[in-house]
């Protein structure tokens, strides 16, 4: 199979699945607005041919483009993985008569509004929302949604931009610092302890899925800078509550007609135990999440994946043998980090169960928090134990210490 992918050096996952394509048997090309010599060399390893086009973002000139290059095959697939490339995506499908998600479809799981609307007409739990493109329009969906709520771009990714609001006059603020987003969307906001459920799915199946535990939530993470986040592949999803979740998502995923491919939820898990959808994507989770399930399985993700787009099969056999926690550290202070404390310690405790670690060296000078998960380094451990797992992570966060000045 010949598949094309779009922008495969960016993000820093993206390489590996180019690789994984390449490994299970497909000719992989890729497209993007990176010169070719600064891709990475995971992905180089896997592209049989790369086009660089200086407007990537314009559909006539990137469709343009394509049909230039002089290619001795015809493309199969077209592949995206990153989410705001994935209109794009669809645009190049439809106009190369490819089969996979066309521009409808992706709005599915781009547009929120449309997603909860198409889950609330399938009965599925989710916060009370409605949609403003400005600021009367705001300050009438806050009435009809209640405080708390959360406001956030219609169509955006991550956490980015995103307010919890309590009241009117934080509303206010928030409505100011988002008005350069077209249109937003206000949701309930829904008490609970936060998770992921990540899916490879073939031709509506699921094949593989993952439940992912964020402490605290992500939106406390992207808020509080003295916080060290924590996320934990969970090894046992034999609970209640995790078999809820798999239902919900499946659910969900049946909802927005999720064909083949990877997709990446969120839900909540209220103090009373009930599920709660908050949001979806038709694309991997990011924050390094695809290497802790190889930690986790001790198998490689990325080809579970590519199987799945090229066979329709799941990669056989697999099991989940390790909880693996992933904990991102913060500098205290500003400048220049000075010191790294509790790094030897760390070793001595945990030594067998540290995966690896990757801290901003002395002398180097400190990350922007609010710009980058990774913020000033992380450390993965994995133990086939939760609350052995839970409990180290929590050392980590809590011990693990960089100051700077």
């Amino acid at each position: 199979m010949n598949v094309l992918v779009l922008q495969p050096g960016f993000p820093a996952e993206i390489p590996y699945y180019v690789r994984g394509l390449a490994r299970r048997g497909a000719r992989v090309l890729g497209v993007g607005d990176m010169p070719a010599s600064a891709l990475p060399a995971v992905a180089r390893e896997g592209l049989a041919g790369y086009l660089q086009v200086s407007r990537f973002w314009d559909v006539p000139a990137l469709v343009g483009a394509l049909r230039r290059w002089d290619l001795p095959l015809r493309l199969d697939a077209v592949e995206c993985l990153w989410e705001p490339a994935m209109d794009l995506a669809a645009h190049v499908r439809t106009a190369f008569g490819l089969p996979g998600p066309d521009l409808a479809h992706a709005r599915r799981f781009r547009d929120k509004h449309q997603m909860r609307s198409l889950l609330e007409r399938a009965g599925l739990r989710q916060p009370r929302h409605a949609r403003a493109s400005n600021q009367a329009e705001v300050f009438a969906a806050a009435e009809h949604v209640g405080f708390p709520l959360i406001i956030k771009p219609l169509d955006g990714a991550g956490s980015a931009d995103t307010y919890r609001v309590d009241d009117r006059r934080e509303l206010e603020r928030a409505e100011a610092a988002l008005r350069h987003i077209r249109e937003v969307v206000l949701e309930e906001f829904v008490e609970g302890d936060e998770y992921t459920f990540d899916t490879i799915s073939a031709h509506g199946r699921i094949l593989f899925h993952s439940i992912l535990r964020y402490r605290p939530t992500m939106l406390e993470s992207r808020s509080l800078e003295w916080v060290s986040p924590q996320n934990m592949i969970l090894r046992d999803l034999d609970a209640p509550a995790y078999q809820a979740a798999y239902e919900l998502g499946a659910g969900v995923l049946a909802a927005l007609d999720r064909g083949t491919g990877f997709s990446h939820m969120e839900w909540k898990l209220t103090p009373s135990g009930e599920v709660v959808f908050l949001e979806i994507a038709a694309r991997p989770p990011g924050g390094m999440t695809g290497e802790l399930i190889n930690y986790s399985c001790d198998f490689d993700i990325y080809e579970h994946w590519a199987e799945a787009v090229l066979r329709g099969r799941p990669l056989e056999p697999w099991s989940r043998k390790y909880n693996v926690a992933m904990i991102f550290k913060r500098a205290q202070g500003q400048g220049r980090i000075r010191a790294i404390v509790g790094l030897d310690e760390l070793h001595h405790r945990f030594g067998p169960h540290v995966v690896r670690h990757e801290l901003v060296s002395i002398g180097a000078p400190r990350r922007d928090w609010k710009k980058t998960l990774l913020s000033d380094g992380f450390v993965i451990l994995r133990h086939p134990e939760l609350d052995a797992a839970t409990a180290m992570s929590a050392w980590v966060a809590e011990h693990l210490r960089l100051f700077a000045s």
